[in-house]
């Protein structure tokens, strides 16, 4: 190991120990309860539920994913889906956080997602509790495993090491913290995290475009390739069977004519805001919120984090190509392209701080997976169906098994070295936001939904991402859109259809709504 590996390890391992840190000052209150160990005791302040909603939402991705897809193709792919995340994040806290702050103490008194769609419908067979329970088992482990992918790919690359060795350590690392703490040190130090993230983001645009000699050279180096400076066009890189980018005789990356960036697929790209109406690590910060007035105030941070933040990540993927343009040469590898340009930049000291903000992505993602995975198992299935009369001692020993076995699908997941993280997101995010988003939507807003309705409308959902992705797209055309597009408008449809076409629901739920509905904060 190099000199400068060593120093940026020293830094990276500084970083761990803060948060190992912080797990353990909240150890002792968060295994208080179950209440407690899984939304915190409803305490969380409008700083700490902003910052923490949006690193756990973002994980790696935010660093390595999108830089990775603008380095490859060029702008129109990445900006167009942040552009969609942004919009998806505003209008969420706008609409849904304040109803959902009211309903989940109203639907008595729910501290996970399972719980209030089992409360809202008032269940007797908690046929909600357990459907959604499963959605959040699987597409969680999917979700682990792509941030167990980023730990893999960051420490292979900087220490030059075996990707499983480094990609395992990584996975116990995370586990171990989020064995400790729980949601109240999982929310502190992502909002620590957060700030980390966006620091880390902003040094290495201003230093790489300043390196590069200017935003006028940027630019002018991606407008020399075709439709890579463009919203309505995207560059397409000259790949061999091997997947590995052509390179020219005088060393240049080779770029094929410009393929067009249709406004279909403008709308599917940007349908990843969708998502934000089904996200569990977002919605769980609305409910643990301490008072709904507060919401505000978050959605004001929440919102100016993610510009920033996202917009800065793509313009790395631009700034990269400039810098360096033949170090990834395979769609996989230019996801390292944010570390390698901070590698470059800076002293190793510092250059480990700033991948400590992809290792603080990563862990604030994960460790949310996880606690809500456990949560989901242990407090909805086991206590929730299996076991009523369970205790909170039970609870809590079964939702750290079950920690456990998520993190293992989740490393098996994450095994491939040349998985692209961008794609494993993807998919988690569409199986989420069409399984819970219109569901969410619909039992606040509209309260003719019924718990047919809701069934109906979660299970078409997220068996039609998975119809989508691994059956209909493969047709190719306008059928390659984004699945979570034409699931959650399947979902929608649904809901509405078998809302109508059963029973009211009863004067006690209805009675229940227009209690939340108008609630003062």
């Amino acid at each position: 190991m190099t000199s400068s590996s060593v120093q940026i390890l020293i830094a990276m391992i500084c970083y761990m120990a803060v948060v190992i840190g912080i797990g353990l000052y909240f150890a002792k209150r968060a295994n208080q309860n179950s209440e407690n160990y899984f939304i915190g005791g409803r305490t969380l302040g409008p700083w700490i539920a902003a910052m923490s909603a949006e690193a756990s939402d973002m994980s790696g991705w935010l660093l390595m994913g999108l830089p990775g897809v603008a380095y490859w193709c060029g702008v129109a792919d990445a900006a167009w889906t942040a552009i969609g995340l942004a919009v998806g994040t505003y209008f969420n806290w706008l609409i849904v956080a304040r109803r959902l702050r009211h309903y989940s103490y109203v639907a008595g008194n729910a501290i996970t997602l399972p719980d209030f769609f089992s409360n809202r419908f008032h269940e007797k067979k908690r046929v909600l509790m357990l459907i959604s329970s499963v959605f959040i088992l699987v597409f969680f482990a999917v979700y682990a495993g792509s941030c167990f992918v980023t730990c893999g790919k960051l420490f292979s690359t900087l220490f030059d090491a075996d990707y499983r060795l480094m990609m395992a350590l990584g996975a116990l690392f995370v586990l171990a913290y989020t064995f400790l703490g729980g949601f109240l040190a999982e929310s502190a130090s992502d909002f620590m995290q957060a700030i980390v993230m966006v620091c880390a983001l902003l040094a290495v645009l201003l230093l790489g475009t300043a390196h590069v000699g200017g935003f006028d050279i940027v630019v002018e180096n991606a407008k020399s390739i075709p439709g890579f400076w463009s919203f309505f066009t995207t560059a397409v890189p000259e790949v061999g069977a091997d997947g590995v980018q052509a390179v020219s005789a005088a060393g240049e990356p080779l770029f094929g004519e410009a393929a067009n960036y249709s406004l279909l697929t403008i709308c599917s790209s940007m349908a990843w805001g969708l998502g934000y109406f089904g996200m569990p690590q977002v919605l769980l910060r609305f409910i643990a919120i301490r008072r709904a007035g507060e919401l505000k105030k978050s959605r004001r941070i929440a919102t100016v984090w993610v510009v920033i933040s996202l917009s800065a990540a793509v313009m790395i993927g631009v700034i990269g190509r400039a810098m360096l343009p033949t170090a990834h040469l395979t769609a996989s590898d230019a996801e390292n392209i944010f570390s390698s340009m901070a590698s470059v930049l800076m002293h190793p000291l510092f250059a480990g701080v700033v991948m400590a903000g992809i290792l603080a992505a990563t862990i604030s993602s994960s460790d949310s997976y996880l606690l809500i995975a456990a949560s989901a198992l242990a407090k909805n299935i086991y206590q929730g169906i299996l076991r009523r009369d369970a205790s909170d001692k039970q609870v809590m020993r079964v939702s750290r098994i079950t920690l456990l076995a998520v993190a293992l699908v989740g490393m098996v997941i994450a095994l491939d070295e040349d998985s692209v993280i961008f794609t494993i997101v993807s998919f988690a995010w569409a199986g989420f936001g069409a399984t819970f988003g219109p569901v969410m939507l619909f039992s606040l807003f509209w309260k003719r939904t019924t718990h047919a309705g809701a069934v109906a409308g979660m299970v078409s959902g997220g068996v039609m991402v998975f119809l989508w992705n691994l059956v209909i797209s493969r047709l190719g055309g306008v059928f390659a859109i984004y699945e979570l597009l034409p699931a959650f408008l399947v979902s929608c449809v649904v809901i509405v259809v078998v809302s109508l076409l059963t029973p009211a629901p009863s004067r006690e739920i209805q009675a229940e709504f227009e209690q939340a509905r108008t609630a003062e904060d």
